[in-house]
């Protein structure tokens, strides 16, 4: 038996956020990242239709790099002063990934990290709140999604929270959120974007209600990525929605070794999540070929690529993708991007343990051990061919 789960509601377009003023509830606590929401207005238009629906509001701000367990100790104590039964996570991956793990340890506080920890094993949730997420970037899906990434600052090992009782209730989808984003930002969470797709596609648990998602927001990201990145807006809102369909793909498909191989090495390596996508992407692909060619080739053929066998067709994804990442800026090694051999070596049979431990790896079409896992980073050090 499969199953298939997304938020209840999912609100889209312009004036989306409008759907905050018929929200039924009393505290509302808004978790935020740095000023961005605070100096452009946003944060107080939705505090604004948060007080229509007579709905008093908390700021758990703060969130500025990915969230680590003592963040969301933090903030779950903040919430349990508070008392909301409204947890909206608002901003990237970080901060509605941070809210997503507050409202956990807000509804159960007797877990311990070590226990949620644990895939598809948390209790019951709302019971005291329920959930909405607000993407101000475009591409984790974290307002979709059953994840919350945290990274244990003890050891530096980011860890998927994972269950689908963090399914949020509500996800807004509005685009005026994501006019002003950094061209940076646009690059890189579009990538992840396009990653998910990929991924989800090819994942061991794929249906063929994630592969008609994971696919269109492939063709729709190819459509219009680049083109948001160079300033169209009509483009960035279209990849708004496309980001929310792979979304809904991988929260019920699941990843694969790109995630693993990033979550790994991203805190170690201080690389942002959707960069080290980026990296790692093309040679994951090139490992996974020898088990699952045809569903590469088959993304390839609907995005309109060149190539007569699957062969052909795969090596012209994996240029595509390459491509996107030079029109956009993003490095193609982790050496391009700064990462020095001395740093490397001394990390890189750690990370290579931790990445096979990885939930994501799990459901990665092909299976991998820890010297494969180990032969892939170095792949992406220093931009090698993955022929083993």
């Amino acid at each position: 038996m499969n199953r298939f789960t997304i938020p209840r509601d999912i609100y889209f377009g312009e004036n989306a956020l409008d759907i905050l003023k018929t929200l039924r509830g009393s505290k509302a606590a808004l978790v935020i990242g740095g000023g961005s929401i605070k100096q452009n207005g946003q944060l107080d238009k939705i505090q604004q239709l948060l007080s229509e629906a007579n709905i008093e509001t908390y700021i758990v701000e703060g969130i500025v790099s990915e969230p680590s367990v003592a963040m969301v100790q933090e903030g779950a104590a903040q919430l349990n002063e508070f008392r909301p039964d409204w947890v909206i996570g608002i901003g990237g991956g970080s901060p509605m990934d941070a809210a997503k793990a507050m409202w956990l340890f807000y509804e159960h506080p007797e877990l311990t990290f070590e226990e949620a920890a644990r895939p598809f094993t948390l209790p019951k949730l709302r019971t005291k709140a329920k959930f909405i997420g607000i993407p101000t970037t475009s591409g984790t899906a974290a307002e979709i999604s059953n994840l919350s990434v945290i990274t244990d600052e003890k050891t530096g090992i980011k860890y998927p929270l994972a269950d689908f009782e963090l399914t949020p209730d509500l996800a807004i989808i509005d685009p005026i959120l994501v006019e002003n984003m950094p061209k940076h930002m646009i690059a890189y969470s579009g990538m992840d974007a396009v990653t998910h797709a990929i991924e989800a596609y090819v994942a061991k648990p794929r249906t063929i209600f994630t592969d008609s998602l994971a696919i269109e927001a492939a063709e729709v990201l190819k459509e219009n990525l680049v083109e948001s990145f160079q300033g169209d807006l009509k483009a960035r809102e279209q990849v708004h929605y496309a980001q929310a369909m792979a979304g809904m793909s991988f929260a019920n498909a699941v990843l694969g070794n790109v995630h693993s191989l990033a979550h790994k090495s991203g805190p170690i390596f201080n690389i942002p999540h959707g960069c080290a996508n980026a990296i790692y992407l093309p040679y994951v692909i090139q490992f996974n070929r020898t088990v699952v060619e045809d569903r590469f080739a088959a993304i390839a053929k609907r995005l309109g690529l060149v190539g007569e066998t699957n062969k052909e067709l795969v090596d012209s994804l994996i240029s595509w993708i390459r491509d996107l990442n030079r029109k956009m800026d993003i490095p193609s090694t982790l050496q391009e991007y700064g990462v020095s051999e001395e740093k490397f070596n001394k990390h890189v049979d750690e990370m290579a343990a931790n990445a096979v431990q990885d939930p994501c790896t799990s459901t990665n079409p092909r299976e991998t051990s820890v010297e494969e896992m180990k032969k892939l980073y170095l792949a992406a050090l220093y931009g090698q061919e993955v022929n083993f």
